[in-house]
């Protein structure tokens, strides 16, 4: 539902106006991981190691999480001149100050969600979690069509309370993206009130301190992961020339949204997956399970990646510009597309590989992959992106994950072996690669060819799954 945004933003919003959406969210995701502090996976992990202790586990969780909030809000209030005045600077937009102050309270409002939805996680009820995750979306594109194609259409036809409207709508103004944003966030920690009501606020110091030391490697783990994600829009605002940085990094925002399939199965698959992981972890197949479940991550995230390139030709128009000018700057950016989709597939088998420090209470190990990768991350774009613009962005990206990917194999493999089928991952992967770039680059996006490719590489699957998938379905039914 959000990504039908897309071809509105891009048809209503040059790339220079954009590039302050892409670089005020790549801060906002930032900002997100500190206040959220790891305490959503150590939640799950301490409803495992202390069972008999669900509801002091519940409230501690949340009162770490309140405390960043408000820390975040008194650093806001010391530094706001400082903050808002270096902003202005970097962007032309005189209401950079109301913007910044939309976004602090966009961040404490998702912060305080964060528990209340890993309890209705925990407790298993995805019909609730997805119905208040779906009112967020609704509320968020529905106030977006609101202001941006309802009420100018009443204004220009003279419709109901059009003189109203007149008065007050500014048209082309990003600030409605942003509040439209606040309301959906105020709204979801509205619906999360009956989880909220559950709490018992008690401090227990002690297991405060306990929660920490396991927290803070995660929270380091996120943040690194954080940066990687979104430090290449950051620095792209900042290495290249200033008469065109806006506008790259509209351009790279706004095509990296066409990977956003990819990203929603990744992020699906964890919302899933890590609480099945530690519930799951004293079965005495847990491995054997785990790798099985490696197995079809890859091959759905394989299948996915081919069919996303090979119809680029139609994905493109998510991003089509309100002028051919747009249009054309919007397309330029397509190159990076399969790079990122790529990325992201890198990043699903790397939340999967690193379950294993989480488990065996090594939490320390996600900090050194993340911060390895974190390093990447900075050192190649400092290198790179003055000299190759933000294609080299989208490269940094799939290298980092990949290079996180395989480190986080080895060392998993050396403390918490798991039994994953490695020839056969890599196998899928690689022929998905190669597909991707035959459709892209050889075949130039042809959408008969690349999906001939795509329906060949279905058949191929299930030729190859098919004895598999028989066994797994069977003792599902039984």
């Amino acid at each position: 539902m959000n990504f039908i945004l897309t071809p509105l933003l891009a048809n209503k919003y040059p790339p220079s106006t954009y590039g302050v959406f892409g670089y005020l969210y790549s801060w906002a995701a930032m900002l997100n991981a500190f206040l959220a502090f790891g305490m959503e996976t150590t939640f799950f992990r301490y409803l495992q190691k202390r069972a008999d202790e669900k509801e002091k586990v519940y409230a501690n969780t949340f009162l770490i999480t309140l405390f960043t909030s408000a820390l975040l809000l008194l650093t806001l209030f010391v530094s706001f001149d400082a903050v808002a005045g270096y902003l202005q600077r970097q962007f032309a937009d005189k209401d950079l100050a109301f913007y910044l102050k939309v976004f602090v309270f966009i961040l404490i409002a998702d912060a305080l969600a964060v528990i209340p939805f890993a309890r209705i996680r925990a407790e298993g009820r995805p019909i609730r979690f997805a119905c208040i995750k779906l009112a967020n979306i609704a509320t968020f594109v529905g106030l977006n069509l609101l202001f941006i194609l309802v009420i100018p259409w009443l204004i220009e036809r003279n419709g109901i309370g059009a003189d109203w409207l007149a008065r007050w709508y500014r048209p082309g103004w990003i600030g409605y993206v942003f509040l439209s944003n606040l309301t959906a966030s105020v709204i979801t920690l509205l619906m999360l009130i009956p989880e909220i009501l559950k709490l018992q606020l008690k401090w227990d110091g002690a297991l405060v301190k306990d929660m920490l030391g396991y927290s803070f490697p995660i929270l380091i783990a996120n943040f690194s992961f954080i940066v990687n994600e979104n430090l290449d829009k950051l620095l792209l605002k900042e290495l290249l020339p200033q008469e065109t940085s806006a506008r790259d990094v509209g351009i790279y925002t706004m095509c990296s949204k066409l990977a956003v399939f990819m990203s929603i199965a990744v992020q699906a698959f964890r919302l899933g997956a890590e609480p099945f992981f530690f519930s799951y972890a004293k079965e005495k197949n847990a491995g054997s399970v785990y790798s099985v479940i490696m197995d079809y991550l890859i091959i759905a995230m394989s299948v996915a990646m081919v069919g996303l390139v090979a119809n680029i030709e139609i994905l493109k128009f998510f991003t089509r510009g309100g002028t051919l000018e747009a249009r054309m700057e919007y397309w330029s950016g397509l190159p990076i597309v399969p790079i990122l989709i790529m990325a992201y597939v890198f990043l699903g088998v790397y939340m999967n590989l690193s379950i294993w420090y989480k488990l065996s209470d090594q939490t320390r190990y996600g900090v050194y992959i993340s911060g390895f990768g974190a390093i990447v991350t900075i050192v190649l774009n400092f290198v790179l992106i003055p000299r190759y613009g933000y294609i080299a962005s989208a490269w940094i990206t799939l290298t980092t994950y990949g290079s996180m990917m395989v480190l986080s194999y080895i060392l998993g493999q050396r403390h918490y072996p798991i039994p994953y089928h490695l020839k056969k991952n890599i196998t899928y992967l690689a022929m998905a690669a190669v597909i991707s770039w035959m459709s892209f680059s050889v075949f130039h996006r042809d959408l008969i060819i690349g999906n001939v490719l795509f329906i060949l590489f279905l058949l191929f699957t299930f030729l190859m799954e098919r004895k598999q998938l028989a066994i797994l379905l069977g003792k599902r039914d039984r």
